[in-house]
């Protein structure tokens, strides 16, 4: 907002507004009750930390950025729930140490615990929240986990420590629901189609084997007819396949671990989240 050619301008705020609005609701989003705009300079910390002067943007009487956030409520986690922390990176140290934000439940020094999808029994032996160590830590914080009974070579980012009594499923396929947002030029959505999906810290190679149902945008309800193909704003139910076996969860259980994105030649074509598990991975 503070770059010359727009100088806090409202008439360009108000553009990139109702730019931005269609978008977002298209993305599956409730604008009124979700999203808040506000004009900032980055690179000035304008409107950051304290709000803005009115011999700079007199048009604006609203929050600043930290205000902002320090009303955003947080999501409910639950700390006697099973475990889920998937993995994003990890080290050697004295051991094999992950790294990555704890979903659901708890961990302790000392607890014996799963690593999925390739079933590695492991124990914890130290747990780091920054720089301190701790005994215990509980969801929604981003922890560093040394562990004994698994070789830093045997991980991958994607994988997900988790309780032994509740281990997360681990599938090569899954039913979910779609909003396509833009493909790219002359592509069509269809079975066959191919991507780039992203789940957690999931990076992985993916096909849409069937489209089981369009849902109507106006009534919300499924189709009759089975589509054969979509267009840009469409939802669809579809069945997606990956190569390698993945850890997810359904969207409804815990929504972290159940919602995704597609990507086609870097650029995000479809949001979506799971509806459904193949009935071997739930029962495991």
């Amino acid at each position: 907002m503070d770059d010359p050619t727009v100088n806090w301008s409202k008439e360009r705020y108000d553009e990139i507004e109702s730019k931005m609005v269609p978008f977002l609701r298209s993305s599956g989003y409730n604008v009124k009750k979700d999203v808040q705009f506000l004009p900032i300079s980055g690179l000035l910390g304008s409107n950051l930390k304290t709000r803005l002067e009115k011999s700079v943007c007199p048009w604006w009487s609203g929050h600043c950025l930290f205000e902002v956030l320090d009303a955003v409520e947080v999501p409910p986690r639950d700390p006697n729930g099973p475990l889920r922390m998937p993995i994003i990176d990890k080290f050697k140290d004295m051991g094999t140490v992950v790294m990555g934000k704890i979903e659901s439940g708890s961990i302790r020094e000392g607890d014996n615990l799963l690593i999925m999808p390739n079933k590695a029994a492991v124990k914890v032996l130290a747990i780091f929240c920054d720089e301190d160590r701790v005994r215990h830590v509980g969801p929604g914080e981003n922890v560093r986990v040394r562990l004994s009974g698994v070789e830093e070579d045997d991980l991958l980012s994607g994988f997900v420590l988790c309780s032994v009594a509740k281990p997360i499923p681990a599938v090569t396929e899954f039913v979910a629901q779609l909003q396509i947002l833009e493909l790219l030029d002359n592509a069509i959505f269809t079975a066959g189609y191919k991507a780039v999906l992203h789940v957690h810290a999931v990076v992985e190679e993916c096909e849409i084997v069937e489209l089981m149902q369009q849902i109507d945008l106006k009534t919300k309800k499924p189709m009759k007819k089975k589509p054969l193909f979509v267009k840009n704003g469409a939802i669809v139910l579809c069945r997606v396949q990956v190569n390698n076996m993945i850890c997810v969860e359904k969207f409804s259980n815990f929504a972290q671990l159940g919602r995704f994105t597609l990507r086609t030649e870097g650029k995000t074509v479809a949001v979506g989240k799971i509806t459904a598990l193949p009935t071997v991975a739930d029962s495991a």
